[in-house]
């Protein structure tokens, strides 16, 4: 097999997958708003693409049908978690036809191991028709972002964390990354959002939105990861991609101090939005969502930027991003 190629999420694509809310235990009596803001999300993207949606049983299945538009297509496949950025599989092209890439899934780190997540990524892959290349390394795909030019970009606080590949350097890391996506360079940031129990994703962090350009947050309103989000921004200025350009770094506020009912401060980010080929949607947490649009809507000229509440989401660990994967054409 020749090297893999993935394109960037804003590239044409054949479906956008995703999952449906489907096990109450997991969400402590949130269950039902977080059908509705997963619901929120499909409809605007179901207006312009092809969604194709996971619901694990008879319950969830028929929960999805009554709530999203008639066009979704909805697949009883079972699963642990909704988080199908890092449980599923990473489309990409190899010998001029599409692969899905699965890798080792360990529940970030030992930290939610359920049953379904392990196998997930191959049961995509047969319900999308493509053959699936199974790599022995762990790795979720909300570490990895990549511009489609040859340039991925990740943390080290993930990806070279000891509870997901034991020993890995940096250069080793490099070395299985740029085997595994085709990619010829790799932008390291260090660490990501507070209590984030991914270790640092860098879909919470910072996101290509073209070729060269990347956004990434600001701290705003006594922002508990202020100090780390100007290291990021600082870092990131700093750095040339695959191409030799240096990264144009956009800057958009952040949601700032989110915290749940007991007071811990939530990884609640502006950065966890999903780029649909017609809106790009994104999630908010506070009344800093008007700052937000107005960062990111000039950055997608072809696309409308909209904000939706995630709360819901987040009180299961996460947003958009992390429930969705692109399939390329």
């Amino acid at each position: 097999m020749s090297d893999p190629f993935v394109p960037a999420e804003w590239a044409p694509r054949r479906a956008l997958w995703t999952a449906w809310p489907s096990h109450p235990e997991l969400w402590e009596g949130n269950l039902a708003p977080a059908r509705s803001e997963v619901g929120a999300m499909i409809a605007a993207l179901a207006a312009g693409e092809v969604v194709r949606v996971l619901a694990a049983g008879p319950e969830a299945v028929a929960s999805a049908r009554a709530a999203l538009p008639a066009n979704v297509d909805i697949l009883d496949i079972p699963f642990g978690d909704i988080w199908l950025r890092d449980t599923g599989p990473i489309f990409a092209d190899a010998d001029g036809a599409r692969i899905a890439l699965g890798f080792r899934f360990n529940g970030w780190g030992g930290k939610y191991q359920l049953d379904g997540d392990a196998d997930v990524a191959a049961a995509v892959a047969t319900a999308a028709g493509v053959h699936f290349v199974g790599l022995p390394f762990v790795l979720e795909g909300g570490a990895v972002e990549m511009d489609g030019e040859g340039t991925l970009l990740t943390t080290r606080q993930c990806v070279l964390n000891p509870n997901r590949n034991a020993g890995w350097t940096e250069a080793v890391a490099t070395d299985a990354l740029c085997g595994a996506f085709g990619v010829e360079k790799v932008l390291w940031l260090d660490e990501g959002l507070a209590n984030d129990h991914t270790d640092g994703h860098i879909d919470n962090l910072a996101r290509f939105v073209a070729p060269g350009v990347v956004a990434c947050q600001a701290p705003w309103k006594d922002d508990p990861n202020a100090a780390v989000l100007d290291g990021i921004a600082r870092a990131l200025e700093a750095m040339t991609d695959a191409q030799g350009r240096r990264l144009q770094v956009v800057r958009v506020p952040g949601p700032g101090r989110v915290t749940d009912e007991d007071g811990k401060v939530m990884p609640a980010s502006h950065m966890n939005f999903i780029i649909g080929e017609k809106v790009v949607v994104v999630p908010i947490y506070s009344d800093a969502g008007d700052d937000a649009l107005r960062a990111l809507a000039p950055l997608f000229p072809d696309r409308r930027v909209i904000c939706l509440s995630g709360n819901a989401l987040l009180s299961g660990g996460g947003s958009f991003h992390c429930i969705t994967q692109q399939e390329p054409l």
